[in-house]
């Protein structure tokens, strides 16, 4: 598998991962199988069901280009955004096998939900997780100023109807034929819980620097440590690395192109 995952957690407040980046072409690859919309076919992968198909589709080329590429005089930071929210998607699957999450958003500057995770506890569902993953050099700025207020947001119940609508939509298509009863009990029982997944640098890569981090968490969503989530990943350069994984899932989307033309 291309990540793998390191415990990381502060007592009482916060618990979660750092993510290392183990084979950098399979991940380039299930990046490009998602812009190219076979996002399934890679949940089969990570779920260790099924491997991924040897044949490519015959089209989408285009739109999957755009997802992965940057036009002139534009900046990368919604593909990039776009890019860490498939990786944050594939390290989710990893982590928990039985959770059903949403795939992630064929548009480069969606501006909803990042995520959506509907786990469960011994068959019965146990709650319904809200990510945000951002990718950024100011990780402290971006979840003070923009992470925090959209926890607390969610936690007021003020997008509760974003909420039912998406929880829905999953569970119709995973078959479940009680959909309305399920979504009635993980949110009105307040079933929920967050995870925050953000790019940081060495300042935020030891104990220490965690802890400012992720300062204030538990301020905006209290509750048991279980509710509270928090995901790292690593990168001395985050425009270069990202610039590079997903000119590799470039690459290998213009190559299923080819033999398309063929």
């Amino acid at each position: 598998m291309p990540i793998s995952f390191s415990p990381i957690h502060e007592d009482g407040r916060w618990h979660g991962s750092t993510w290392t980046v183990d084979d950098e072409d399979a991940l380039a690859e299930m990046i490009a199988r998602v812009a190219l919309g076979q996002s399934r076919a890679v949940e089969r992968i990570l779920s260790a069901t099924d491997a991924l198909p040897a044949d490519y589709p015959t089209g989408g080329f285009a739109g999957a280009m755009a997802l992965l590429t940057v036009e002139e005089g534009a900046d990368a930071y919604h593909r990039d955004g776009w890019v860490f929210q498939v990786i944050s998607w594939i390290a989710a699957h990893r982590q928990d096998d039985d959770a059903l999450i949403r795939a992630p958003q064929m548009i480069k500057a969606d501006k909803g939900l990042d995520g959506l995770m509907i786990q469960f506890d011994e068959g019965d569902v146990a709650r319904v997780v809200i990510c945000e993953e951002k990718a950024t050099e100011n990780a402290r700025q971006k979840i003070s100023g923009s992470v925090w207020p959209e926890f607390a947001n969610f936690e007021t119940g003020a997008r509760d109807n974003e909420l039912v609508a998406t929880v829905t939509s999953i569970l119709e298509r995973s078959g479940d034929a009680d959909a309305d009863k399920i979504v009635a009990d993980i949110l009105w029982s307040d079933a929920r819980a967050f995870r925050v997944a953000v790019t940081v640098n060495e300042t935020h890569a030891t104990e220490a620097g965690r802890r400012r981090l992720f300062k204030g968490f538990e301020g905006v969503v209290s509750g048991e440590v279980m509710r509270r989530r928090a995901e790292t990943f690593l990168l001395d350069d985050i425009r270069a690395w990202i610039a590079s994984i997903a000119a590799k899932a470039a690459n290998i989307v213009a190559e299923a192109e080819e033999q398309a033309d063929v």
